[in-house]
Order: structure tokens, then sequence, then C-alpha cells
């Protein structure tokens, strides 16, 4: 009887280290792969990108970084230290250009642009 039990007993412990090394190394490979986020997704995701043409946006603040935001319809302008200071986007028929406040300093008409006639 006492043979029996040992037995039992030793089956279970080979059964418990069979399932709990797996499901151990199941949880660290969860600890140590984050899943991507939406962002990241984004990134490399097989969909065609968003596409603008803002070579009608006239006007760069000297000495600026430059970036373009196709989805948004808007261009962003940075100073060469990464400060935000000021962004442009296109409403109808013109462009109108924002400072760092967000406080409108030029409105560019594209009417006159596109007729010739400036």
């Amino acid at each position: 009887m006492f043979r029996q039990s040992g037995n039992k007993k030793a089956l279970l412990a080979l059964s418990a280290m069979a399932v709990f090394p797996a499901i151990a190394h199941a949880q660290d490979d969860e600890g140590e792969k984050k899943k991507p986020n939406m962002h990241e997704l984004a990134r490399v995701s097989s969909l065609p990108k968003a596409h603008a043409d803002f070579s009608q946006f006239r006007y760069r603040p000297a000495g600026d970084k430059v970036i373009e935001q196709p989805e948004a319809q808007r261009i962003l302008f940075r100073t060469p230290g990464g400060v935000p200071d000021g962004y442009a986007e296109r409403h109808g028929n013109a462009v109108i250009y924002h400072d760092r406040t967000g406080r409108v300093v030029r409105v560019q008409s594209l009417d006159d642009e596109n007729t010739g006639t400036e």
C-alpha cells in the first residue's frame, strides 16, 4: 500500500513538472515581449500611406525644420532645437500659417498663385 501511494505521488510530481515549466516559460515570453502599439503597427503596415502636395505652402520660417503631416493636411515648423514654432494648414483656397501660440500670422491665397496673377 505504501508503495502505491508513493507511485501516485511520484506520478503527480512528474506530471506537475511537465506542466508547470511550460506555463512558466509562456509567462516569461509574454513578459519579455511587449505587444506592438497602434503607432508601431501603422509604421509597418502594408496599407498605402497618405500623400499630400505641400509645394503650394510657400512660407517657411528661417532656420526651422519642416515636418509634413499628410493625414492632417498640414506642416509643422520646429526650431533647430526641436521646439515647436508653428504650423500651416490648408483651408479651402488658402494656406493659413500659425505661430507657436496658434495665432494666425500669415494667409496665403491659392487662387492668385494658380491663375498666375501675383
